[in-house]
Formats: structure tokens, C-alpha cells, sequence
């Protein structure tokens, strides 16, 4: 209904799940690194835990596209069975025959052990996956232990996978389950996204829906949004969905902290509706005040609000940090932000133009580039220039590396200024030979979202999309891939797509600019980076 209305090509924020809008943060990665490890442990159970719409789903279905060839997986959704109903489903989703009067829960272990000997000796490997599993009953979680004790004398057959709301961490923990819990190789709670994530996630989807469109969110609704949502990407969705169409509704070109907070009260009632283990008692906001001063003061540390306390007392909210690192990030967020004065001390005399940019920028890769087009000069050092017109930080974070963006001017016009450094709260930017610290509140009414920057050519590389047909190319793709963990067997272009799901990138199986630069970050080669990234 609203899409066209802010230039975008489709409504980014459905909660129905579509490949084209799959963000990967960098939990998600990790989450999806523990399953992939999970499959070289050697049997055993993996754990994937996390709040209703983190994101579990989502991890499951890159995990489903990346399990290699030779393993054979049997994916149940509906976990609410019997210990017999169970069984039958299981070899039902391995296709494994069995007798006519196979109605015992024997019949069907000694059918399914004889199916994981055989597959073992054919050099497969059997994964048993459990969506929805904080709903398995305590003997069919017994039973599943049993089916992990099928091996042979050099390993087990059976890997199991449960992925499961935060209840099921607390089920495996007890007493009763004691085995169970043994037999656990890896796990991993999914928890909610950061302030910074959120922003990422909003515009990675925006920037699906339309790459060109501004961003249609002040810099006030993205952080209400993240505070009203605990950073739990469904909740997201919804939030900001209904935020957009607020927006339409009253004709205005963004939506604006009230329009988030009107739209929380549509969608989630008069209070949003956070998880009963991060909601406060009910006050009245002068008393919840009292309630942060007062705790503030007795651990002695600075009174700013976490994202949770922010959602019920409206107060702004602060990164949920322990110890010194909670201090200095309150003093950060205490600080004045820079004025005007500063800006415009900021400011050289005269905007800087794109190639007086490029040529200060190759300077982060150790390269200078004389007079003449910018580009052409940086490609005789093996570097090639990228564009982005409107990814914003979104861009900048999942590329990690300096670049130039052009911001507008005091007195009007434009000019452009190198990005050095990006945190949670703040940007280093550098023009004229001057340094600022930008929050980046301020950077946004100043900024489009443009980001130009340089990447390192790859041995052989042409100017086509995947590299061409050169061998020492598609040499270097494969061997890249397989060192961030793409195990090799399909053919190269689905093993892009792979590591494209496993980035958050769009999966078109084509190694263009972005999935090498992701490859160059993984893989180790020698690049500027961008202060504040890992």
C-alpha cells in the first residue's frame, strides 16, 4: 500500500519469509557456525535457543542450504508426539522401508540403525533436525538420547539437532536430563539484535525494497523502534511495517519517533508486549525514574536507561554494557554532541571534490595515485573502486573498510569527507586534514547514505561479474570459499550462493564486488579496515 510512496519497489517489512530479505547478523553467522561445527562433532545433540522471531528459522534454513552432499537430513517441525509417533516420523522423513507389521518402537529403531550402518559404510552422514523442540516431552528427549547411542566402534551415527525457545535451555538442565545434557557438543543463544543491528537490519531491508530510496526513518524512530522491539527482528518488522503506513497515512516523507510510538500502541496494545523476563513492574514513569536512579546508585554506575527500561519509561536508552565499558559508554552518551561552531571548523574552505577523495582514500592502502581518472590509476595497483548510492551504514558495517561519503554543507552545497572509524554511537570522519567524532544522529541529517570505496583485485580477476573463465580466478574464488567454510562438491556458482546466504548477501551465485570484499575480510587479505570493526 505505502511502497510506492517511498519510492520503494515492494513493502520490505512482511513477516512472511522471503530469501531476498535474509540479514545475517554477525550472531546469526556465529549461530549458524555452531550448527555447521555441530556436523563434525562427531554425533551428539547441537543446541540452538533464542526468543520467538530472533531469527532460529532463519539460521536453520542457511544451515539446511549449506549441509554438504553426502549428508542425509530428516527435518521435523511438529515435535508434539508420542515416543512412537516420533520414531515413525523419523524414518519417515529418511524414507527408510518398513515391514508390514513394524508397530513397535523396536521395529522402528532396528529399521533406522540399519539404515545409519548402511549409509555409514556408503560414507553419508545422518542429521536429524527439531524445529519447536522446548515443546518435546521429557521421554521423547529420552528417547532421541537412546537414538545417539546407535555408533559404530569409530563414532556415533545419529547427529541431532533441537532448536527450541529459551525454555528448552532450561529443560536439557534438568536433573532428570543429566545425560542428555552431556551429550551436547556445541550451543548457542540467539539473543536480541543491538541498537546498531537494528539500524543495520531496517536498512538492509530497505535497501532490498528499494536501493535508491531514502531512508524513510528519523534517527529517533530507529532507535524507539529498537527499544519497543528488544531487537527481536519479528517484532521489527511488525513495528516498523505499521510505522511506514502511519507515515502514509499523514502524508509524511519519514516516520518520526511519535508515528513508532503510535504505531507500538496499535500493534502491540497499550504497552508493548516484551518478554515476560525483561519487563519491569508496572510504575508510573516519575516512580520507574526513581527506580533507575536509585539502582544506579547503588551499583554505582551512571544512571542512563537500558533499551528495556527506555521502553517502558519512554527515558532514551544506552547500550547494555557491564562494568567500565557501561561507564565510558553512558559518558559517550552524556557528552554534548559536536555544534555548529564545530562543524563548520570541521568544514575546509572549499568542498572537496570525488578524485581529490579517491586519491587521499588509496592513501589507506598504501597506494598514491597521481593526477588523471582516480579509478583508472587505482586499477594499475590491482584496486577497484566501488559505489553505493544509498546503503548507508548498513553498507558500511558489512564492508568494514574506509571509504568517502558526501555530506551536505553549512552554507549549501556538498563536499566529501573520508569515513575512518565507525562505533555504536559515533563516526570519524576526515576533510581538509581535520578529525571529527560524529555522533551519528548528526550524521544522518547530513548524510544521503552514498559510500564509495576500494577493494583488492583477486590474481586473474576481469571485469566480469564472477571473475570470467580465468583459472587463477576461479581458483582463487574456490580456495576463498573453502577457507570461510564452504565445503566444496557443488558446482562453484551454487558455492557462491552459499556463502552469500551465510553473509546476508543477496544469493545470486555471482562473486561480484561485495562477496569478494566479504571473502578478502574472511579470508585474510591485506586491506584498509575501518576503526570500531572487528
Amino acid at each position: 500500500m505505502y511502497a510506492s510512496f517511498f519510492g520503494l519497489s515492494k513493502e520490505p517489512f512482511s513477516i512472511a519469509p522471503d530469501p531476498r530479505f535474509l540479514f545475517m547478523s554477525e550472531q546469526h553467522r556465529e549461530a549458524l557456525a555452531h550448527l555447521l561445527y555441530g556436523l563434525g562433532g562427531g554425533g551428539g545433540f547441537v543446541l540452538l535457543t533464542g526468543e520467538v522471531g530472533a531469527g532460529k528459522t532463519t539460521v536453520c534454513r542457511c544451515f539446511l542450504e549449506q549441509v554438504p552432499a553426502h549428508c542425509r537430513v530428516a527435518y521435523i517441525f511438529n515435535p508434539k508426539l508420542s515416543v512412537a509417533e516420533l520414531l515413525q516420523t523419523v524414518c519417515g522423513e529418511f524414507g527408510i522401508p518398513l515391514p508390514a507389521q513394524a508397530d513397535s518402537v523396536k521395529a522402528h529403531v532396528d529399521a533406522l540403525n540399519t539404515f545409519l550402518l548402511e549409509g555409514h559404510a556408503k560414507g553419508e552422514q545422518a542429521v536429524l533436525v527439531i524445529d519447536e523442540a522446548q515443546s518435546l516431552s521429557a521421554e521423547v528427549l529420552e528417547q532421541l538420547r537412546l537414538l545417539t547411542n546407535l555408533e559404530t566402534a569409530e563414532r556415533k551415527l545419529l547427529q541431532i539437532i533441537l532448536i527450541g525457545q529459551p525454555e528448552l535451555r532450561e529443560m536439557v538442565a534438568r536433573p532428570d536430563l543429566e545425560q542428555l545434557a552431556q551429550r551436547i557438543v556445541a550451543r548457542y543463544h540467539l539473543g536480541p539484535l543491538s541498537l546498531a543491528e537494528t539500524q543495520q537490519y531496517i536498512q538492509h531491508r530497505l535497501s532490498v525494497a528499494g536501493p535508491s530510496a531514502p531512508l524513510p526513518f528519523s534517527a529517533a524512530a530507529l532507535a524507539r523502534i529498537h527499544a519497543l522491539s528488544g531487537g527481536v527482528p519479528r517484532r521489527i518488522n511488525l513495528l516498523a511495517d505499521r510505522a511506514l503506513l502511519g507515515a502514509y497515512a499523514q502524508g509524511q516523507p519519514r516516520a518520526e519517533r511519535r508515528t513508532v510510538q503510535q504505531a507500538a500502541r496499535e500493534v502491540f496494545g497499550r504497552a508493548p508486549a516484551l518478554p515476560a523476563r525483561w519487563q519491569l513492574p508496572a510504575l508510573a514513569g516519575g516512580g520507574a525514574v526513581v527506580l533507575i536512579v536509585l539502582l544506579a546508585w547503588l551499583l554505582r554506575t551512571p544512571a542512563v536507561p537500558s533499551p528495556v527500561v527506555a521502553a517502558v519509561t519512554g527515558a532514551p536508552a544506552a547500550a547494555s554494557q557491564p562494568g567500565p565499558a557501561a561507564s565510558a559508554a553512558a559518558a559517550a552518551a552524556l557528552a554534548p554532541s559536536p555544534g555548529a561552531a564545530d562543524l563548520a571548523s570541521f568544514w575546509p574552505a572549499s568542498p572537496v571534490p570525488p578524485a581529490t577523495a579517491w586519491r587521499e582514500l588509496a592513501l589507506r592502502w598504501n597506494v598514491a595515485i597521481g593526477e588523471g581518472e582516480p579509478c583508472a590509476a587505482a586499477a594499475q595497483a590491482r584496486l577497484a573502486c566501488f559505489r553505493s548510492a544509498a546503503g548507508g551504514l548498513a553498507v558500511v558495517r558489512q564492508l568494514g573498510r574506509p571509504g568517502w561519503i558526501t555530506l551536505r554543507r553549512p552554507e549549501g552545497g556538498s563536499s566529501t569527507a573520508l569515513l575512518l572509524g565507525l562505533s555504536d554511537t559515533q563516526a570519524t570522519l576526515q576533510a581538509g586534514g581535520q578529525t571529527l567524532n560524529l555522533p551519528l544522529a548528526t550524521l544522518a541529517g547530513l548524510w544521503s547514505g552514498d559510500f564509495s570505496t576500494l577493494w583488492r583485485l583477486p590474481p586473474g580477476w576481469a571485469d566480469s561479474p564472477d571473475g570470467g573463465t580465468d583459472p587463477a580466478a576461479r581458483a582463487w574464488l574456490a580456495q576463498g570459499l573453502a577457507q570461510a567454510g564452504i565445503a566444496a562438491g557443488p558446482p562453484l556458482p551454487e558455492r557462491v550462493r552459499q556463502f552469500q546466504r551465510a553473509q546476508g548477501l543477496p544469493p545470486d551465485g555471482r562473486a561480484g564486488p561485495v562477496t569478494v570484499m566479504r571473502l578478502n575480510r574472511l579470508t585474510g587479505v591485506q586491506e584498509a579496515r575501518l576503526a570500531g570493526e572487528s
